[in-house]
């Protein structure tokens, strides 16, 4: 979006003036984070969780980066490489604690993130570039997370692979195939160690690649808002530094606080003891779980136990647990509401809720182990994940009605048009 009120970048330094010249770098980060880039003033703290998964992706690419120079991707000593740098690499421990709980943190921040949009309607139009890329990046979080989860090559780490590699087994007529291609093998070994360091260590930059493509996909239209108003005046943004940078700031220092916390003082709460064993291929642990962030959709592949027709469950599972991402890639046309915040979207607003106890239930099934109670509760809670996206959704968005909106932004903040006006002047 053009906004005409704008500031321009104007350097006055000689150096910066023939910098601008020759390669204008200075006004692409102004016109992107500057002055240059106004933003609505009305953005709370739920945007903030855009920029601090920014952070998390760089805390994770930097230990990442010096974590590689430790590690050896070999299935004879990648376990004791891991040992080495928890004990005798300098500062490693606190390396290996940040990496494996800054994954944590990502999809914390991720998750609030996406709900956000949810709840908001950041994916309709005309951010639907915005919305799509965003989910793009989200499976390349997973398939990194997954493949970095592999590496510790304790017990977890092995049986974890079997198992997720495994399922592409389930496809009919490619399937097995494309599993031995994964695995460089019939079963979880060095190549596939080494494969999955090698694609681990690459794709945090694809997403880097992704990411920026985002941002510019978001710099077109502007940034949405909590009413869901389009910018329609110059009273109604901000220049995004010095306001929104400050806020920004304060919401960093309040999560490097947490995540610091998490680090130094919980640093293994939400690993798993199995995965500092050693893997043994002829042992099978007791229950072969994924980490927290993948319960969600691991509770729906687990949802199907009985084969249907000719559609074996394990299939079945497998096409809904990847169907449960890809169906965000529809939303902006299955949410056919002119209404994009769900602050106005009273029915809607109830079921977003209902959504989110699901995820919760669904969550805790994932982590649970493969029996009765969860394992009918997870079936109930995926039977209702897909119909909130593919009958609910469609539904309420033909039949709601919404409440008023303001008139713009402005008027949302400060009240009528008047007051504003007298605002904006002041």
């Amino acid at each position: 979006m053009s906004f005409p009120w704008a500031n321009d970048y104007k350097p006055s330094h000689p150096f910066m003036v023939w910098m601008d010249e020759k390669l204008p770098l200075p006004r692409f980060v102004y016109n992107a984070v500057g002055g240059g880039y106004p933003v609505p003033r009305n953005l709370n703290y739920w945007w903030n969780f855009g920029f601090l998964a920014l952070i998390c992706l760089g805390i994770q690419i930097v230990t990442g980066v010096i974590l590689a120079m430790h590690y050896a991707a070999n299935q004879g000593v990648a376990f004791d490489s891991v040992e080495h740098i928890m004990r005798d690499v300098n500062w490693g421990w606190m390396l290996r604690y940040a990496h494996a709980n800054g994954a944590s943190a990502f999809f914390v921040v991720i998750y609030i993130h996406i709900f956000r949009g949810f709840f908001f309607g950041s994916y309709k139009a005309p951010r639907e570039m915005v919305w799509l890329l965003g989910v793009v990046i989200f499976l390349l979080m997973m398939a990194t997370a997954f493949m970095g989860y592999v590496l510790p090559w304790g017990q977890m780490s092995f049986w974890g692979a079997k198992v997720i590699t495994g399922l592409f087994g389930a496809i009919p007529l490619v399937g097995e195939p494309i599993q031995h291609w994964l695995l460089g093998g019939f079963a979880p070994d060095n190549a596939a160690l080494n494969r999955f360091f090698s694609l681990h260590f690459l794709l945090p930059f694809v997403i880097v690649g992704v990411v920026v493509l985002h941002i510019w996909a978001l710099h077109i239209p502007g940034s949405s808002n909590p009413t869901g108003v389009e910018v329609k005046t110059e009273s109604d943004t901000v220049p995004f530094y010095p306001y929104f940078i400050a806020k920004d700031g304060w919401a960093a220092g309040a999560f490097l606080l947490a995540y610091c916390a998490m680090v130094f003082f919980f640093p293994n709460a939400l690993g798993h003891p199995d995965n500092y064993i050693p893997a043994n291929p002829m042992q099978t642990p007791a229950h072969i779980v994924p980490e927290w962030y993948f319960w969600p959709f691991y509770a729906i592949l687990r949802a199907f136990t009985q084969d249907f027709l000719i559609f074996p469950a394990k299939l079945m599972g497998v096409l809904a647990m990847f169907s449960a991402i890809l169906v965000w890639f529809l939303l902006p046309w299955l949410d056919r509401s002119p209404v994009r915040s769900a602050r106005y979207r009273p029915l809607y607003r109830k079921f977003f809720y209902a959504l989110l106890v699901d995820a919760a239930v669904l969550g805790y099934c994932g982590g649970s182990p493969a029996e009765e109670p969860f394992v009918i509760i997870s079936q109930i809670a995926a039977m209702y994940y897909f119909l909130h996206f593919l009958v609910i959704l469609p539904i309420v968005s033909s039949i709601e009605k919404p409440d008023p909106l303001p008139y713009s932004i402005t008027e949302a903040v400060l009240g009528a048009d008047d007051h504003a006006a007298l605002a904006a002047k002041a």
